[in-house]
């Protein structure tokens, strides 16, 4: 089995956090009170009202979390997958 190179794990994994994040910020976008009820529910009830903020939904406030997690995404990807090959070994 040859190993793609890490690079392109990386990118897998920041294209996937990307659209991830597109898709959750345009539901939140459109259902605010839903979505911090989803995260209440997804982490076990820690409640996320608190953090709700009055501001509104800007262009930078949607494009800043997505460069960040794109940009974390390739580098956990790109060290993941170059991990795996140094420990797996290439067949």
């Amino acid at each position: 089995m040859t190993l793609s190179p890490p690079w392109k794990t990386g990118l897998a994994l920041a294209l996937t956090m990307a659209f991830s994040y597109i898709v959750c910020a345009l539901l939140y976008r459109q259902w605010p009170a839903q979505g911090i009820d989803f995260l209440n529910a997804l982490f076990h009830g820690l409640d996320f009202h608190k953090l709700a903020s009055p501001a509104p939904f800007t262009l930078a406030v949607f494009l800043y979390p997505l460069v960040v997690l794109a940009l974390w995404g390739f580098v956990v990807g790109t060290v993941f997958a170059w991990l795996h090959t140094l420990l797996h070994g290439r067949r």
